[in-house]
């Protein structure tokens, strides 16, 4: 059985200024390939620095490599092209919105058939290998947010439905996890949005429009593609960690989906069989915490409750409340606390600094050895 930890963040940390400069500086054709890859490897051992300092015990780089938490489907497959993005509303908790130019990325569409054109994840990997400090994960977007990729008119003569593309998307994705735990990774972690479109219905008509599949649908497809993934990684290693990180959106320091679990719950819980599920829980938008009554004997729920998004420290004797109401449902010793989401899930980041990033993280660590001990 894997084993566990109490402490953990989700994933992304903020990149520094320089490294945001020195990318820029490359598009435009002002800076080799050579001198960015230096600049990346400093940023993301100063990210280790950044966890160990605060007592995490699971590491990543930082995801400081990444335009965005999407690099996956975004900046490594061959097969697509850059599309224009419709407007998402993105909404922060002080009530604003913030202005589309200031949440927006870059987004591609399945133009041909798809390949895997680079592997980002396995430079990550070797890296933490050479570098990390301890345990560390490699986090991923899931195939289950595939459909975000196909447009008609400009997908359908490679892939006549969505359907045809993600049967090629989950086995480019399998295949890379094959070579992420060849390399010896022993923990990955899934990125997910695709619950979101069951679990808070105005976010479901905002993206897909009136005429959205049926949420039975979209539950059915995303739960089949999750659970076909992480049974395909346990096949090949049934030693490794995989955790999965159900997100509400994270841009800016702002979120786009609210709701409760309870629409997904026992569906999600019983029949996607992870180690770990990465859950927010820094606000009131993600309701109470009954919806874990559906979590399997064994699986560890790492309670999101710590914010990334606001530089305002949460309460300790809140924060082990909190773990204490939702021991009530998962058992003490299989529950952990993290950040509720990454601290730059786009290379822009949210809007903290470095310095309230560590806090944070301090927080979280020293809550779990309190806690945990």
């Amino acid at each position: 059985m894997p084993a566990n930890h109490h402490a953990e963040h989700v994933g992304s940390l903020l990149r520094p200024p320089e490294l945001l400069r020195a990318r820029e500086a490359r598009e435009r054709g002002e800076l080799s390939a050579e001198e960015l890859a230096r600049l990346e490897d400093e940023a993301a051992l100063a990210a280790l620095d950044v966890q160990r300092e605060a007592g995490i015990e699971v590491f990543t780089d930082g995801e400081v490599r990444r335009a965005t938490w999407m690099a996956g489907l975004l900046e490594s497959l061959g097969g697509v092209e850059p599309v224009e993005v419709p407007t998402s509303a993105w909404f922060r908790d002080d009530g604003t919105t913030p202005p589309p130019e200031e949440t927006s990325f870059r987004m591609v569409a399945v133009s041909g058939r798809l390949t895997q054109r680079t592997d980002l994840s396995a430079v990550e990997a070797d890296f933490l290998a050479r570098h990390a400090p301890g345990q560390f994960k490699i986090t991923m977007m899931s195939s289950s947010m595939g459909n975000l990729l196909w447009r008609p008119g400009l997908s359908d003569a490679a892939y006549p439905t969505p359907g045809d593309m993600m049967r090629d998307l989950v086995a480019l994705r399998i295949n890379e996890i094959k070579g992420l735990l060849d390399r010896g990774v022993n923990w990955i972690q899934l990125d997910s949005l695709g619950y979101n479109h069951i679990i808070d219905p105005e976010f479901r008509h905002r993206l897909l429009g009136p005429h959205a599949p049926a949420p039975e649908a979209i539950l059915d497809s995303t739960i089949s593609v999750d659970a076909e993934l992480v049974r395909a990684t346990k096949g090949m290693n049934p030693q490794v960690t995989v955790g999965m990180h159900i997100c509400r959106g994270n841009n800016r320091s702002a979120w786009m989906s609210k709701g409760g679990y309870e629409p997904v719950a026992e569906r999600l819980f019983g029949e996607v069989p992870v180690d770990r599920f990465l859950l927010e829980y820094d606000t009131d938008r993600a309701g109470g915490f009954e919806p874990l009554r559906f979590i399997p004997q064994g699986t560890t729920v790492v309670l999101g409750l710590v914010s990334s998004k606001t530089p305002q420290l949460e309460s300790q004797d809140e924060l082990r409340r909190r773990i204490d109401e939702a021991a009530k449902y998962v058992p003490l010793e299989n529950l952990a606390i993290s950040p509720q989401c990454g601290f730059a899930s786009t290379a822009r980041g949210n809007l903290l600094t470095v310095d309230d990033e560590r806090r944070k993280l301090e927080l979280v660590a020293d809550t779990a050895r309190k806690v945990w001990g």
